[in-house]
């Protein structure tokens, strides 16, 4: 937000990119640096809407003028914001409503805990023209694949009930350790959220977390490792990867509820990074109806190392 000064009024016409937001909400992303304090301030003396004093429940409308009294954005976030990297991430879709990009494994979806930028914001630098560019969902740092960004808020607001009431398909691949046993299998363990000493987000399965829901269908196995389809029925976090740690079969690379020793050696094979990838996601177009389905393919260093696993299988034979 570079365009107010200390010493005059702005004027925001609302367009489709704050349309139906609430005025406290709109405030806190246009007035970033603010504290949220001042915005509700301002809110209850100075703003007004229309020439007209409005509460911060109020939900804006397309063409609505929004007087914002003098103030001062911090300087930090700004001096923050010219350090944000233009990136555009392979896109897999995109049309007016949505775009869907493949997120390499190691980037962060948004800044936050510890990193100062993600996805989004890379993304919102390159497209600098972009009035509107949100998530929709998230994936995991050490996570690749399909990640879709809604261009328009009433794309947004559609995926999110779509997701909501679970009319989406998530599938993930994952390798792990162990030969995985059945063809198919239904896992409903509860999730639970807790933080280590050191601060970090971590989940366990425990009898009061939230209802979870894993489908697991073999794809192939070698005499170490088993190539699974994870399809989410819920969307907790970290659920594919505490699903498996707990039943024995951890995902290969995972440096939070992995085999460690483990980890190390596959390292020096080749596989430096966790073996999750959100290969598909298939919904209904949020503003045509249109059923879709996005594939992302996989990272040529997993495909490499599935390469190394049938050649060596090949080799024992």
């Amino acid at each position: 937000m570079n365009g107010l000064s200390k010493d005059s009024v702005s004027f925001v016409e609302i367009d489709e990119s704050g349309e139906s937001q609430r005025i406290d909400n709109f405030l806190f992303k246009y007035l970033k640096g603010v504290p949220k304090s001042h915005v509700y301030r301002i809110l209850r003396g100075e703003v007004r809407v229309n020439k007209k004093r409005i509460d911060q429940t109020y939900r804006l409308k397309l063409g609505d003028l929004l007087r914002i009294p003098p103030i001062r954005v911090a300087e930090k976030h700004e001096i923050e914001e010219t350090h944000i990297p233009a990136v555009e991430f392979p896109i897999l879709y995109e049309d007016d409503a949505i775009l869907a990009v493949n997120k390499p494994a190691g980037v962060a979806v948004h800044g936050g805990s510890g990193v100062s930028f993600g996805v989004i914001e890379q993304m919102r630098r390159a497209r600098p023209q972009a009035k509107f560019l949100e998530l929709v969902h998230r994936l995991d740092r050490e996570t690749s694949g399909v990640l879709l960004l809604a261009k328009k808020r009433s794309a947004l607001t559609a995926m999110h009930e779509i997701m909501r009431e679970g009319n989406s398909d998530k599938r993930y691949f994952a390798l792990v350790l162990g030969q995985w046993k059945n063809a198919k299998q239904h896992v409903k363990l509860p999730l639970h959220k807790f933080d280590t000493p050191q601060g970090e987000k971590r989940v366990m399965v425990r009898e009061d977390g939230q209802a979870s829901h894993t489908i697991f269908a073999l794809q192939k196995s070698w005499p170490e490792f088993s190539l699974l389809e994870a399809q989410l029925k819920t969307g907790r976090t970290h659920q594919i990867r505490v699903h498996l740690s707990h039943l024995g079969f951890p995902i290969a690379g995972d440096d939070k509820y992995g085999d460690f020793a483990r980890n190390k050696v596959l390292m020096k094979q080749g596989l430096k990074r966790m073996f999750l990838h959100a290969y598909s996601i298939a919904f209904a177009h949020p503003l045509t109806g249109e059923p879709m389905r996005v594939v992302a393919p996989l990272a040529k260093e997993l495909e490499g190392f599935i390469a190394r696993l049938d050649a060596g299988a090949s080799a024992t034979k």
